[in-house]
């Protein structure tokens, strides 16, 4: 770790807010991110709102959101991001063989039209840097213009997440490995 983590006794009023505002949210927990956020309070809490919002409130169950979470923690081998939404997807009901297929770099078989969308806009955002006029199109057509601008919410939070964990090098938990090489 690059960084030094703020203990909630450390924090200053600022930071104390932000972090007890996250353990009172949905997640019931400060994500891993905000910890190194909190040197920047007020990043922090808008963050940390944004990434509630787009975890929780969007109009996707955790089955089809966590496709663009765990297809961008691939595409930046944010290790950390991997281990904990590979999880996050097993609990919200994605078949395994779609997840080894991400990490494999892989184009996984979808039984859902919305899954494969979710899947080809993720990577066309990380690979292509935005949509061909075809591939925006059909996901206006299967997701919905919201359900666009949701998946596209979900790629960047989570570059943001994986660019933090990455750069100040956030390990796993004690006793765990690493799936991504």
């Amino acid at each position: 770790m690059r960084l030094k983590l703020i203990s909630p006794d450390e924090m200053n009023a600022d930071q104390k807010a932000t972090y007890d505002e996250a353990v009172a949210g949905k997640r019931g927990s400060a994500p891993a991110p905000m910890l190194a956020w909190l040197h920047s309070p007020e990043m922090a809490r808008h963050a940390t709102r944004l990434g509630e919002t787009l975890r929780f409130n969007t109009m996707f169950p955790a089955k089809l959101s966590e496709i663009a979470i765990l297809v961008t923690a691939r595409h930046f081998t944010a290790h950390y991001e991997w281990w904990a939404h590979k999880r996050l997807a097993l609990k919200g009901g994605m078949d395994v063989r779609i997840i080894d297929a991400i990490r494999d770099r892989r184009t996984p078989q979808f039984d859902d039209p919305k899954g494969a969308m979710i899947y080809q806009v993720a990577k066309s955002l990380h690979e292509g840097h935005g949509l061909s006029k075809g591939l925006y199109e059909d996901a206006v057509k299967v997701l919905t213009e919201r359900g666009l601008v949701e998946i596209i919410g979900l790629c960047g939070y989570y570059t943001m997440v994986s660019l933090t964990l990455n750069t100040f090098e956030f390990g796993l938990p004690d006793g765990e490995v690493s799936e991504l090489a």
